[in-house]
């Protein structure tokens, strides 16, 4: 037997060291034994490493992604139905409504249960069919009962497409959908959804007494916003979309306020994943919206859209107008209008009959598509803020007082206009628009004769830097920040670009382009103490429960003029109204201060349209201490009419001012001269013996004219509360019959004061002045209130605007 082989290995047991021998046989039986114990443990290893796997797979489904994988088994079963919040209501300065959600329903249709309802009305006819069998078989009449379900569904379909003005294509389709819940109708009024669910209640039947009730045809609660102004205001507040959301204006600026957050009904799906609402469902109740509350006026509102109406109307405005009355003292903006508007509650509407006339006549379907699409989106721009103008002799106001706040002039002053002014030699000279020159001036004469020459040198003395320092600083670069979305900010000349030429131009408002919203801001500093505001058109927010979540109040962004400046200031501007017939914005017994401007439209970047002019004026009152500013703006008036600012807007301004003083509080203080001179309101003199009539005429400073032989008055005209000049006539009749008699009106445009006077007289018509004081010389009518040739009775009241129709004023 072989010996067995020793192994050259060493162990150490008991601290003696010993050889361990194996024999070649025992090597051979113990290596399987070895690898099958190998593969043992990397099986074992394997399926520990799988289990460890498995486990933190079960751990990460079961919880962390617990939540997740909740709702993913959730959404399979369960659907959800928006429960839109109702929108917050947005009211004017007095709580009047401007917008206002009203609940309106969705007419819905459950073609599922509508088979399994017909199913019902089959088997009830099966009854009915079955019963008449066995009556008869018996002997007995019976009539079975039985209702044609195809009939029934035609009747069906035919009502609630008349009714929610549908095809009844699309309605028929609906029911036969694969589906347990279709949406045949939204915002359905109250009215007709309650009649249509009376009627699916208890629908009546051809060739049968049965009376059918459906419980597959049902409503569900929506809202639908509503604009009880309609046009009023329209650019400010804005329009929803489809969707409920604010698309422009306060709607669009404070979505997020007045959208609330909706809520939800959690329901059960079909196998087609199709909520059954009506079925299985769990409410979170919505959260309605906040209600917005502006600083806008509706009556002060009404009065300005009045006035730009009508002034859109006799000028032939072909770029709209727009007005806005600022708080001079706050920023808070009163009335902000752009006409023509649109009609919120229908906003897709062409609102001008004009405009969708020769959008109408386009041959072309595509690009009478497109007119449409641009018409749409410039009547639902705001104008007062989303475009820009050149501001023309309103300017020179940002002008003259940053060269009284720099001592660059002073009060005292005096300039001279030989009609002409050479910037830079070599290059023709920048005319006045009075050619003939205005000859030495005083500052206050400057600013009332619109004296370009004047301004343009007072623009050099300035200098550019400080020019561009204080156009700045009256915000003119820059967005005025009014909480409405989309204003833009101006074109203007940089700094760094701006040479002689440049600087005589912009000095007098005929170079760079501003928004209307930032001229009022503007203005309002230069008037008001020096400080320029932040304007706003929204006061505060309340939500649902009365708590006032947000308050804009008075933001003053910087001073930009001294008060002794702005004093100046509203000196200099009141003195160009009551010496200059303010361009025809006097009114008796009030303090009112302004400028207007007329400036050509720039096409481009550089070339002057000669027949597209921009008219404005810009006002302010009481001048003393003033509390509101105004700006009415004409953009591209008829040249052919006239174009001047001191024409086309100023009349209108005083308009707008006549009734909005009184309305806020300030009542008018006469002078000596004016009290001497008051229009007469006529009072009631019917009935009254004519003796004690005359009298009270005399008192009055009125004439009168007699028709009859009786002793007691029994007619007059004027009629009872109108008002006439000190010295009209009164036509008194005093018989029982009277006999009208009517005159033609005369055309008195263009006469001074006297000459109206005397062809007035002359054709036996009373008339009342508005915009100047008879003591002006140098003011003419501009306007009478009826055309001439107009058959009127005889001694009626005519209105006659008076003032200057230049670029002066």
């Amino acid at each position: 037997m072989q010996e067995p082989a020793a192994e050259n290995r060493q162990t150490k047991q008991g601290g003696k060291r010993r050889f361990r021998f194996f024999s070649s046989a025992t090597a051979k039986k113990t290596a399987p034994t070895e690898r099958r114990d190998y593969s043992a443990t990397v099986v074992m290893t394997a399926l520990l490493l799988m289990a460890a796997v498995l486990i933190g797979n079960i751990f990460n489904l079961t919880i962390l992604r617990h939540d997740e994988f909740t709702d993913m088994a959730n959404s399979r079963q369960f659907g959800t139905i928006t429960i839109p919040a109702e929108r917050g209501t947005i009211y004017d300065a007095n709580g009047t409504i401007l917008a206002q959600s009203a609940t309106v329903y969705k007419i819905f249709v459950d073609p599922g249960l509508f088979a399994e309802e017909m199913e019902l009305v089959e088997q009830r006819n099966q009854s009915e069919l079955k019963k008449a069998a066995e009556e008869a078989e018996k002997g007995n009449s019976y009539q079975a009962d039985v209702v044609n379900t195809d009939q029934l569904l035609d009747t069906l379909v035919d009502y609630l497409a008349t009714n929610l003005s549908m095809d009844a294509a699309d309605v028929r389709k609906a029911f036969d959908a694969d589906s347990n819940y279709v949406v045949l109708k939204k915002q359905v009024e109250k009215s007709k959804a309650d009649r249509i669910l009376a009627y699916v209640n208890a629908i009546p039947t051809v060739g049968s007494k049965r009376v059918i009730s459906l419980a597959s045809v049902s409503r569900e609660s929506d809202t639908k916003r509503f604009y009880p102004q309609n046009e009023l205001a329209a650019a400010v507040i804005g329009f929803n979309n489809s969707d409920g959301d604010g698309l422009y204006g306060i709607e669009a600026y404070y979505n997020e306020y007045l959208s609330g957050i909706d809520g939800k009904t959690v329901t059960a799906q079909d196998a087609n994943g199709n909520e059954m609402p009506y079925r299985y469902s769990k409410t979170y109740a919505a959260q309605n919206g906040d209600d917005v509350y502006l600083t806008i006026d509706i009556t002060l509102q009404t009065y300005l859209e009045n006035a730009l109406l009508e002034m859109v109307d006799t000028y032939e405005v072909s770029n709209r107008a727009c007005g806005i009355i600022m708080n001079a003292k706050t920023g808070a903006v009163l009335g902000m209008a752009t006409v023509p508007g649109f009609d919120l509650n229908e906003p897709f509407v062409i609102y001008d009959p004009a405009v969708q006339t020769a959008i109408d006549a386009i041959p072309d379907e595509t690009e009478r598509s497109k007119a449409i699409s641009a018409e749409r989106e410039k009547q639902w721009r705001n104008k007062c803020i989303t475009e820009t103008y050149i501001p023309g002799s309103v300017f020179k106001v940002f002008t003259a007082s940053a060269a009284l706040e720099e001592n660059a002039i002073t009060y005292d002053s005096h300039f001279h206009c030989t009609g002409s002014h050479v910037v830079v030699e070599g290059v023709p000279p920048i005319h006045c628009w009075k050619r003939a020159g205005h000859g030495s001036q005083t500052f206050e004469q400057v600013l009332t004769n619109s004296c370009n020459p004047a301004f343009m040198t007072i623009g050099k003395e300035l200098g550019r830097d400080l020019f561009c320092n204080y156009f700045r600083a009256f915000g003119l670069t820059e967005k005025s920040g009014i909480d409405l979305p989309g204003e833009t900010s101006s074109v203007y000349k940089a700094q760094e670009d701006m040479g002689p030429v440049e600087l005589a131009s912009s000095s007098i408002g005929q170079t760079n382009s501003l928004s209307p919203m930032e001229m009022v801001a503007g203005y309002a500093a230069v008037v008001n103490g020096g400080y320029l505001l932040e304007p706003y058109v929204v006061s505060k927010i309340v939500d649902t429960d009365g708590n006032v979540v947000l308050t804009n109040e008075k933001t003053v962004r910087r001073q930009v003029i001294s008060a002794e400046t702005s004093a100046q200031m509203r000196q200099a501007l009141q003195a160009v109204v009551e010496t200059n017939g303010g361009g025809n914005a006097y009114i008796k017994g009030y303090k009112i201060g302004g400028k207007s401007g007329t400036a050509q439209v720039i096409s481009g970047s550089t070339t002057a349209d000669d027949d597209l002019y921009v008219a404005s004026y810009c006002c302010f009152a009481p001048a003393d201490d003033p509390e509101i500013v105004m700006l009415i703006m004409a953009d591209r008036p008829n040249a052919e009419i006239n174009y001047y600012g001191s024409t086309v807007a100023v009349p209108y301004a005083r308009a707008v001012l006549e009734k909005i003083l009184p309305y806020l509080g300030y009542y008018p203080e006469y002078s000596d001269e004016e009290k001497q001179n008051l229009d007469v309101t006529v009072p009631l003199l019917i009935d009254t013996d004519l003796a004690e009539v005359k009298v009270q005429l005399e008192v009055l400073g009125l004439s009168c004219e007699i028709v009859g032989d009786g002793n007691v008055v029994t007619m007059q005209t004027p009629i009872t509360g109108s008002v006439v000049s000190k010295g009209s006539t009164v036509l008194l009749y005093t018989d029982n019959v009277v006999s009208e008699e009517y005159v033609a009106v005369p055309d008195v445009t263009g006469l001074s004061f006297a000459e109206a006077n005397a062809r007035f007289a002359a054709a036996q018509l009373n008339y009342v002045a508005k915009g100047a004081s008879t003591g002006q010389s140098n003011v003419k009518v501009l306007l009478q209130s009826v055309p001439a040739g107009t058959m009127v009775e005889k001694w009626s009241v005519i209105s006659l605007d008076f003032g200057t129709s230049d670029q002066s004023g």
